[in-house]
């Protein structure tokens, strides 16, 4: 049974709630469902393609280095490093939570962007970030604690979070992968309608 973000991305509730819904099991599919569909893109393009700078008149990266670079398109390369290492820190606090550890901060390590310029270069950091992801999935106990929650650093940030448990954990790397998804298939296209007319 594949997740129903709807009310999620309508806003109407929040991670917790959302988590409520649906068993770990079921996140687990999804997960797959997920690595899948980007997986599948991949696979269906060229080097080129992954490589490819887009127009993106929306671009704002807060946390890019310098002015001129939060306004830039990101490549699928780019969107892939993101994406993979946001699973990844998400799925390593669920598995902190689901054994009972409270942990603050980030843990978060992202692939350098530039590096994955090539299809073989992106389809190995999205099995890599599979197969850490489910690893951390494997290294919960078989009865995950849920009322354990991930702590923040802020009041602001916890007002905005909600409750994060393990699951609720989870399923904020998810439905920011799945947003992505999207955007990677809008590269894409740009991309290979840009480079048939180069």
């Amino acid at each position: 049974m594949a997740i129903d973000y709807t009310d999620f991305f309508n806003g109407d509730i929040k991670w917790a709630q959302l988590a409520e819904r649906y068993t770990f099991d079921e996140i687990l599919e999804e997960t797959s469902r997920l690595y899948d569909a980007v997986y599948d893109l991949l696979e269906s393009t060229t080097d080129a393609a992954i490589a490819y700078i887009p127009h993106d008149p929306d671009a704002h990266d807060k946390a890019a280095e310098t002015e001129a670079e939060q306004h830039v398109g990101w490549s699928i390369g780019h969107v892939v490093a993101h994406l993979t290492a946001t699973n990844e820190e998400t799925f390593l606090f669920a598995s902190l939570l689901a054994r009972g550890i409270v942990q603050g901060g980030r843990v978060r390590v992202e692939a350098p962007w530039e590096d994955i310029d090539t299809v073989e270069k992106a389809i190995q950091r999205l099995e890599e970030s599979r197969r850490i992801v489910f690893s951390y999935a494997e290294a919960m106990p078989d009865q995950p604690r849920l009322d354990v929650l991930r702590s923040f650093g802020s009041e602001k940030a916890a007002a905005y979070f909600g409750e994060i448990n393990a699951k609720a954990s989870m399923l904020m790397g998810l439905t920011h992968h799945r947003e992505h998804i999207d955007q990677i298939a809008k590269v894409k296209q740009q991309a290979e309608a840009a480079l048939v007319t180069a």
